[in-house]
């Protein structure tokens, strides 16, 4: 009986030490040795460990484990692409927008700032006097060599050569009712008064037979007003008008300038452009101040349509990004890029008990042999 249970002590220990042994061996040899070795030219068997050997079909097949069946075009729909997914990016605009584009608390010129543009009220004023400047030198060339008809639009030229008729009409029929007036009568005689005394004893001569002052004044208003109401007067008045309006329409624009102060005025008008911008004031203004609505349309109208427009956008390329990417290839680089002892670190540290637990079921079933073994060898002596 004490040789039965020496046996059965014996072969149990000693089965389950080689049993446990064994299995901890194997799962070492999973990863070791890193690197192959060598006795003499020869390599000795089952180095490296099987991982580091087969690294490269496990990198393939991980590679396209990932592209073929974790990561599919379907499983990012389903996953990211979801209506809930949807819901959460879009509230999380919609809290952001909130909180930092239309708050009450950043005006335009804490926006600039934040951009680096604290400069930019400055730039605007220099860039408003150089658009004022700008425009002033190209009227002032556009002046300088180019003539008035030139710039009269086409159909103001016409309206204005059928106003000089209108204008000596006019000006005859001023002028008749002026020399038939007292004041025009007036102007006579002292006109006539005038050329006789400048004429001396000559003068006195022709008054003495054209009669006293009064009559030959009422003659010379009735001939001015003949001479005012001839056709003759007023188609010799148009011929002259016509003549020199044609010669003005030849001529530059800055001919009648000249006594123009152009940088005076460029002045004036920079001066009164920046007062009515007030640049600064506009920009010490929040989002808010200038658009009270934004907020409501920006939620309410255009986040949901951005929103849809880049889910329906990013479901369309997602298969063309994915191929583009290629996860298989990816996958296999960085499996085959990541040191052995890294791995073996990792996958120890997510199944260090079941390993224990694999260890100590090879001495276990060691063990049980061993006893097995030792029941055979009692029975047959």
């Amino acid at each position: 009986m004490d040789s039965l249970f020496g046996l059965l002590i014996l072969l149990a220990g000693v089965g389950a030490i080689v049993g446990a042994a064994t299995n901890y061996m194997a799962i070492k040899m999973l990863f070791r040795p890193y690197k192959p070795i060598y006795f003499m030219r020869w390599r000795l068997p089952l180095t490296p460990g099987l991982i580091p050997k087969r690294r490269d079909v496990l990198a393939v097949q991980l590679g396209k484990t990932v592209s073929d069946y974790l990561l599919t075009p379907d499983t990012i729909k389903k996953k990211f692409l979801s209506q809930d997914i949807r819901d959460n990016v879009q509230a999380f605009a919609k809290q952001k927008i909130t909180e930092t584009v239309f708050t009450t608390e950043k005006t335009i010129n804490d926006w600039l700032m934040l951009a680096n543009l604290q400069h930019m009220p400055a730039l605007l004023e220099q860039k408003v006097d150089t658009v004022i400047a700008n425009q002033f030198t190209s009227v002032k060339n556009t002046l300088a060599t180019k003539t008035i008809q030139q710039l009269l639009p086409e159909d103001l030229e016409p309206v204005l050569d059928k106003k000089i008729g209108e204008a000596v009409d006019q000006i005859l029929d001023k002028g008749v009712v002026y020399f038939q007036s007292p004041e025009g009568a007036k102007t006579i005689k002292n006109m006539l008064d005038d050329f006789l005394s400048s004429k001396g004893s000559f003068g006195g001569m022709i008054q003495m037979f054209m009669g006293d002052s009064l009559s030959l004044v009422e003659k010379v208003q009735r001939e001015l007003i003949r001479f005012l109401q001839a056709p003759g007067t007023s188609a010799l008045l148009y011929r002259i008008f016509s003549a020199e309006w044609d010669k003005i329409k030849q001529r530059p624009a800055m001919d009648f300038m000249k006594d123009v102060n152009f940088d005076t005025i460029e002045q004036s008008i920079q001066v009164y452009a920046k007062e009515q911008l007030a640049i600064e004031a506009r920009l010490d203004k929040t989002i808010h101040d200038y658009w009270p609505n934004g907020q409501a349309w920006v939620c309410d109208e255009l986040l949901p349509k951005v929103m849809d427009k880049a889910f329906l956008a990013a479901e369309e390329k997602i298969e063309d990004v994915l191929k583009r990417l290629n996860l298989a290839e990816v996958v296999r680089e960085q499996v085959d890029s990541f040191p052995i002892a890294k791995l073996e670190e990792l996958v120890l540290g997510i199944i260090s008990r079941e390993l224990r637990m694999i260890t100590w079921l090879g001495g276990i079933i060691g063990g049980l042999v061993g006893i097995v073994q030792a029941l055979i060898v009692f029975m047959t002596k």
